[in-house]
């Protein structure tokens, strides 16, 4: 499997109210030499959670130890600029499985899809009660339940349903990136070039 499987996440979250989050703010440029996904987690936001002598500046939400969780809630347009996947691997190396949001970047979104990070957009009006709720309490739970895609908040019962792809949805419930779902049809397509005229 290209990354663990997706079917439901009970988790806190951590919030970052802030639009137009762009992917150099995700992960800085001077970062992308890799090419395996590992490492990025250490310099996610790395530009708001460092100062330049790479002391921690105490007043990101990702150094605030009351926040914590595999969900990160993110403002309007999360994702914007450059089609970086890099974005998606750090958020993942973190370890945030899912990302909320009123609204993605087409790009992003799919980056994240692709290894195992579930983007779940949301109404503004939803997105302003998960706020709410974590403000009053950190520790509130939220439920992602990519079956019947919908995301709940525990304490109050307060839910509502988010859309996905069905192709997308189908490789996050199985753990399978594009070449996995090439792999497990392998005999399908084998019968069919072999059905095919020379």
């Amino acid at each position: 499997m290209a990354y663990d499987k997706f079917e439901k996440l009970k988790s806190t979250a951590v919030p970052l109210p802030i639009e137009n989050v762009d992917t150099d703010q995700i992960i800085p440029a001077r970062f992308l030499k890799a090419t395996e996904r590992i490492g990025f987690g250490d310099n996610l936001f790395r530009d708001w959670r460092y100062n330049p002598d790479n002391t921690p500046k105490t007043d990101f939400i990702l150094n605030n130890p009351i926040y914590k969780g595999k969900i990160l809630v993110g403002g309007k347009n999360f994702g914007s600029g450059s089609s970086r996947e890099h974005a998606a691997w750090a958020i993942y190396d973190y370890g945030f499985r899912c990302v909320v949001s009123s609204f993605f970047a087409d790009i992003f979104r799919g980056n994240c899809l692709n290894i195992g990070v579930l983007p779940v957009q949301v109404s503004a009006q939803f997105l302003d009660k998960i706020y709410k709720a974590i403000e009053a309490n950190p520790n509130t739970e939220i439920e992602i339940n990519l079956p019947d895609q919908t995301i709940t908040l525990l304490e109050s019962g307060e839910q509502e349903s988010f859309d996905i792809n069905s192709y997308k949805k189908e490789n996050m419930l199985n753990g399978y990136d594009d070449i996995d779902y090439l792999t497990k049809m392998k005999a399908e397509i084998q019968d069919f070039a072999e059905s095919r005229p020379f």
